[in-house]
């Protein structure tokens, strides 16, 4: 069929009618449709269509390939195009500057050789102006304009830049500007430095010889630190600007120098103005004359007021050479994390300028001193912060905050010192690694939480011996870090269901370490105790809960027999245990051979009850003193009631007689033990004992009853 072509013809023919102008898709599928002879040739069709799509796709990706690789290359070109525009722009911008400096040189030579040429231009621009006058206002209009030719093209510093008749550019140029922690190329920028300010701006892409606002910084708060030449980075400096540094390149080491001096004359001369200009406001100004007056009793109260001095009469002098420096070495000490020799300036200044009267002068240098105290003050914060490095400890911390509080920030200082303590402590106790023993993991935790709390008191002390009122913040601080590490210990200890044993010995640790605190007048037991009252609970009843269940399961398979333990190793052992439980007279009860004349129910009630006992005294305080009496009591119960229903029920004579010697055994021998060693751990006895060992019958049960009431 007519479709049913070769592979090269068929898809050379299919190409070029779906390429065709007047393709239709509905036509073309009606058509062929009807001319196919089966689902076979639609399935060679479509997939001919699929392979043909596939081809085209392809050709496709090749194609955008191809032209993305000119793109890029094009782009490439337009920019070197541009830096080199750019280069040759700034190339003719300076030539122009020579010219003209080379052009006002001539005239100025010529003016010396011949002043009355000299006088006669200057007459014939303006004849009512004087030379003097004329040249500064020459000059100082040139400056303008310079400066606002400049400005015109750096978009969005108008408003940061209002024209002020002493405000004039000093010196511009290129620089590139790097990564401060990486050192890697960030971007090109252009740096305007007037004798104010330095203005940085970026070069806009698309305009050449236009740039956009960047920063704007004050040379009052600017310091410049060369930077070491490191191959490949070299003719480097950093501008300095709380709270953050920049680094930038310079085109090559002349420029780099001419950058570094300019900017440091600029800054002195700013130093020497501003120096000139508190000096002549510091100059005492003549009082206005006051009118004659015609009253008689003036005179008596101008009599008065010479006697009382004025203190706006008393000047402050400003004029010395450490105060005029003083904002800029502040700088300096804040750039170089010299926070002591800042604070001692500080302190100097204070002193200077505490018997002095505010006058508008002092106002102004106070408002320059308390923008650098902030600065170190955020510095010093900073220094504090969690953030940072947590390693060396609490003394690590002392630097920063004896300066806060020399500054007057104690409750600051307090508030940072113990988060970052916090912080440490916390930090500490999560890297810690869960392996081995539960007691092996507490040990560790104990030694880790309680040495940094005692470390962090010492170092508290020392730091805050004159702030008294701190005390308090620390106490509660030492609460929230407690609740810290009592939440990890009831984690490790509690939720992972260890036996008594293992939780009374994590307990006992916990303690002992606690007490250490006392060395400093620090007790924080009761608020350990607080924290673990609820598990320790938790952990007595759910052991109580399972010696009831197994001395239940035992009564339930009790023969009531003598125990034969078979050997004398095993008879020796036993009586071993029950010598360490308090039965001291235990022999009695013993037999011929290996025989115990006791039921084995009975005897591991008996330890069982013991063991319960010991452990729990080891968790005892007074808030667990009525948890404690009720689980012994409840256990005692159990197997009380069980040894008389079992008397009630039992018909044997000599099982009779042997059940008494059981009940017997437990009134006169385990319950005074269980309440002494109560007593001796308590210290006090225990009422609710004595009433169930005093009882002069056993209990009462339903004698018609055949199964135990408990």
């Amino acid at each position: 069929m007519a479709l049913s072509l070769g592979e090269g013809g068929g898809g050379s023919r299919l190409r070029r009618q779906l390429e065709s102008g007047g393709f239709a898709a509905g036509e073309y599928v009606k058509q062929l449709s009807q001319q196919s002879d089966g689902d076979r040739d639609l399935q060679e069709h479509r997939q001919r269509i699929q392979a043909l799509s596939e081809e085209t796709a392809q050709s496709l990706k090749r194609n955008v390939y191809q032209n993305y690789r000119q793109f890029i290359e094009t782009a490439r070109e337009i920019s070197y195009l541009e830096s080199e525009m750019y280069q040759l722009s700034h190339i003719l911008t300076e030539q122009k500057g020579i010219m003209e400096a080379v052009t006002q040189a001539l005239l100025l030579q010529a003016d010396r050789d011949d002043p009355a040429l000299g006088a006669r231009r200057a007459a014939a621009a303006d004849p009512f102006l004087p030379l003097s006058a004329k040249d500064a206002a020459a000059n100082e209009e040139g400056r303008q304009r310079t400066l606002t030719t400049l400005l015109e093209k750096v978009e969005g510093c108008r408003d940061l830049l209002p024209e002020s008749p002493g405000k004039y550019l000093v010196y511009n140029g290129d620089l590139v500007e790097y990564d401060a922690d990486h050192m890697a190329q960030i971007q090109r920028v252009h740096a305007f430095l007037m004798n104010d300010c330095l203005l940085v701006a970026t070069a806009l892409p698309n305009r050449r010889g236009a740039y956009r606002y960047d920063a704007l910084y004050p040379l009052d708060g600017l310091a410049v630190v060369n930077v070491k030449d490191n191959p490949p980075m070299k003719d480097m400096f950093k501008l300095l600007m709380f709270p953050e540094s920049r680094i930038f390149q310079a085109e090559n080491a002349k420029i780099k120098k001419e950058w570094l001096e300019v900017l440091e004359e600029t800054k002195r001369n700013r130093a020497l103005s501003e120096k000139r200009r508190l000096e002549q406001e510091a100059l005492p100004r003549p009082a206005p004359t006051p009118p004659e007056s015609t009253n008689p009793f003036d005179e008596d109260e101008d009599e008065e007021e010479e006697d009382e001095p004025s203190a706006e009469e008393e000047v402050v002098d400003l004029s010395l050479e450490w105060i005029q420096e003083l904002p800029e070495d502040l700088d300096v000490c804040i750039a170089q994390r010299d926070f002591e020799g800042a604070v001692d300036l500080l302190d100097k200044l204070n002193e200077y300028l505490a018997d002095k009267p505010v006058s508008q002068p002092v106002k102004e240098l106070r408002a320059k001193v308390d923008e650098r105290v902030r600065q170190l003050t955020d510095v010093l914060v900073f220094e504090l912060s969690p953030d940072r490095s947590l390693r060396g400890g609490p003394r690590a911390t002392r630097r920063a905050v004896s300066q806060l509080i020399r500054l007057g920030q104690s409750t600051k200082a307090c508030e940072l010192f113990l988060k970052n303590r916090a912080a440490a402590v916390q930090t500490a106790i999560r890297q810690l690694r869960i392996e081995g023993a539960t007691l092996l993991y507490i040990h560790k935790l104990c030694h880790v939480f309680f040495t940094s709390l005692l470390e962090t008191a010492r170092e508290f002390e020392t730091d805050f011996a004159g702030n008294n009122g701190c005390y308090s913040a620390f106490v509660v601080w030492a609460r929230s870090s407690m609740r810290m590490f009592v939440d990890a210990f009831s984690k490790q200890v509690f939720d992972s269901k260890e036996s008594l044993s293992t939780a009374a010995e994590c307990v006992k640790v916990a303690k002992e370490h606690c007490k250490q605190l006392s060395e400093i007048g620090l007790d924080l037991t009761f608020i350990i105790h607080t924290l673990l009252v609820k598990d320790i609970k938790g952990a007595l009843q759910s052991y109580k809960d399972i010696i009831i269940e197994a001395t239940k399961h035992r009564n339930s398979e009790e023969m009531w027999r003598k125990m034969n333990l078979m050997t004398p190793e095993a008879l020796g052992k036993l009586r071993e245990e029950m010598r360490s439980c308090g039965v001291g007279n235990f022999d009695q009860y013993t037999g011929d051979d290996c025989w115990v004349n006791l039921s084995y129910t009975v005897v591991a009630f008996t330890k069982q009850t013991m063991a319960f006992l010991e452990e729990a005294l080891k968790l005892y305080f007074p808030e667990l003193h009525m948890v404690l009496l009720e689980s012994l009591v409840e256990i005692i119960l159990v197997a009380v009631q069980h040894v008389d229903y079992s008397l009630r029920c039992e018909q044997d004579p000599e099982k009779k007689a042997f059940i008494r010697q059981n009940a017997s055994f437990l009134y006169e021998t385990v319950l005074p033990v269980v309440e002494k060693r109560f007593e001796e751990g308590v210290g006090k006895p225990a009422k609710q004992l004595q009433d169930l060992r005093n009882a002069s019958r056993l209990m009462r049960v339903n004698p018609e009853s055949t199964t135990s009431v408990v």
